[in-house]
């Protein structure tokens, strides 16, 4: 079977949960058994949101090959369990970056560069690049933003060319957003209409619509929609708000969003696919109601900062048979005096990685009194080199200590640069990124949660490291380096043995945690904190 294309756009309002739909159609049709990638195109000028705010954007995700991207490549991963790579995240940054050098080396000869046909050629060229690679049965590329914004019309016309080159291998679906007004006591098509007609107007028809919407939509209105923008009626989708995004593969199974999708492409579809394992998340998830209270500690006050933090405890979490009650405290409200009152109540504490010098000391006194009063607690990036600094100020003794990022006058830097990153002048994408080997010590904490491996690979995204000239120190006052990458003898997890659960690690193992597969570290974080 020659590969099929699957372009997936958005219009009305953004955040209407392209990225959920496109993963839930791929764990459809892995279901069925075609193997599958999804892509994301993001319209912003931007190389890699490596460089954004997470207020802009939510959390910078790291594939295993050290691209950094939008977040809702930790969706495509965490339903289907794919490996996304860079080529699975393309920019217009990205893009444009391509076809200047290009046309520097003089590989146009001499042309005039045009958004048609060369941006335009690039990416088409980058959404047929995955498939060139490895065998696929579908490639569904989400696009970023919304219909009428101007940064996405290169997208829309490279989709639009696609289209007509592929014929029945590529097909369009588009979502919409339904409002209720409450006032008039209607459900408004109207917003959905003019969507379509500007997606018409770029030259492409959509062949499904899922529609948004918080209320349930009558057969009377799906046939109004189709009748308006000229789709079957049995191609109008509801999406309605569920209690969890995991829900959402089901209910696009039961209206047979994927079967649609494959007669739109000439396949019959066959019987739908069971998804036990994922029904059986479900109903565990449904069936959990004794709740685990985890504190997390952060200075991003933003659902998506941590996105995948979040998501991470709690599948670990419904595997416990447990309802995992996240508390987000912001860093910068902690300190020595009120630590106590800010954590009372949790059963374990994460302290959230991060850059920059806003919300550290909350971040070191939560970390000592997690560590002085025997609490669960998980340090992820930052977290562990906060853990780090603390236990350096007030078990080694050097009040002092820090790290050269906070603070480059001490005259302890427990937390330093590489020699590598001491030469780098460009902030994007320049740290050490993606996945690397670490060697676990037998007999400790992290090698048991581990199943007892040898080694395992993890996933990183940051620039500063614990310095290896404290390192005997710090195993003989307690803080064992537990992990190792063997390759450039730095440190990947540090523990105290005698501790509950005191562990930190410098790469992200969220990125790598997926529903039907939690990371081991959070389930066994999870399970102390249980008991």
């Amino acid at each position: 079977m020659s590969t099929k294309y699957i372009f997936i756009t958005g219009g009305v309002a953004s955040s209407l949960g392209k990225g959920i739909i496109s993963a839930s159609l791929g764990k459809l049709l892995q279901a069925r058994g075609y193997k599958i990638t999804i892509q994301k195109f993001d319209p912003y000028i931007n190389i890699d949101p490596g460089t954004l705010n997470p207020y802009e954007h939510g959390e910078c995700y790291v594939t295993a090959d050290g691209q950094e991207t939008d977040l809702d490549l930790g969706h495509y991963e965490r339903f289907t369990g794919i490996r996304t790579t860079r080529d699975n995240s393309v920019t217009t940054g990205r893009i444009y970056q391509s076809v200047i050098e290009g046309e520097r080396r003089g590989d146009y000869l001499g042309k005039t560069i045009q958004v048609v046909p060369h941006i335009t050629d690039e990416i088409k060229r980058r959404i047929r690049l995955n498939a060139s690679k490895e065998p696929l049965d579908f490639v569904i590329t989400e696009i970023g933003g919304t219909i009428g914004d101007i940064e996405s019309q290169p997208f829309l016309e490279a989709i639009r060319q696609l289209r007509w080159e592929l014929g029945k291998d590529a097909v369009n679906i588009h979502l919409t957003y339904v409002p209720y007004l409450a006032a008039a006591g209607e459900l408004k098509t109207k917003p959905t209409q003019t969507s379509v007609k500007q997606l018409q107007g770029l030259g492409i028809q959509p062949e499904i619509l899922v529609l948004r919407t918080e209320h349930d939509l009558s057969d009377e209105l799906r046939a109004k929609v189709a009748h308006f923008c000229n789709v079957d009626v049995e191609a109008v989708i509801q999406s309605q708000d569920l209690p969890s995004i995991y829900q959402v593969p089901v209910n696009m199974l039961l209206q047979g969003l994927d079967a649609i999708c494959l007669r739109k492409m000439g396949i019959e579809p066959g019987p739908a696919p069971a998804l036990g394992e994922w029904r059986n998340y479900l109903e565990r998830r449904e069936r959990a109601t004794e709740v685990v209270n985890i504190g997390l500690v952060g200075k991003y006050d933003l659902q998506d900062a941590y996105k995948s933090i979040r998501e991470s405890l709690a599948h670990a979490g419904v595997y416990h048979d447990r309802k995992v009650k996240i508390t987000f405290i912001n860093s910068e409200s902690i300190d020595e005096g009120n630590v106590a009152e800010k954590l009372s109540g949790m059963d374990g504490v994460v302290i959230c990685p991060g850059f920059g010098h806003r919300g550290i000391d909350g971040k070191i006194a939560a970390a000592k009194y997690t560590r002085e009063n025997n609490i669960p607690t998980f340090g992820i990036c930052l977290g562990l080199q906060m853990m780090v600094i603390e236990f350096a100020r007030n078990v080694l003794g050097y009040r002092d200590a820090d790290s050269r990022e906070m603070n480059g006058k001490s005259s302890h830097f427990v937390i330093d640069l590489m020699e590598e990153q001491k030469k780098i002048t460009q902030m994007g994408g320049t740290m050490r990124l993606g996945e690397y080997v670490c060697r676990l010590r037998e007999g400790s904490r992290a090698w048991e949660a581990y199943g007892r491996l040898d080694v395992t690979w993890e996933r990183h995204r940051h620039r500063y490291e614990i310095n290896n000239l404290y390192r005997e120190e710090f195993e003989s006052a307690g803080l064992k380096c537990v992990g190792v990458n063997t390759e450039s003898d730095l440190v990947e997890i540090v523990e105290i043995p005698g501790h509950k659960w005191y562990i930190g690690t410098q790469f992200h193992p969220e990125y790598s945690s997926t529903v039907l597969k939690p990371h081991p570290l959070f389930m066994d974080f999870i399970k102390t904190c249980i008991s």
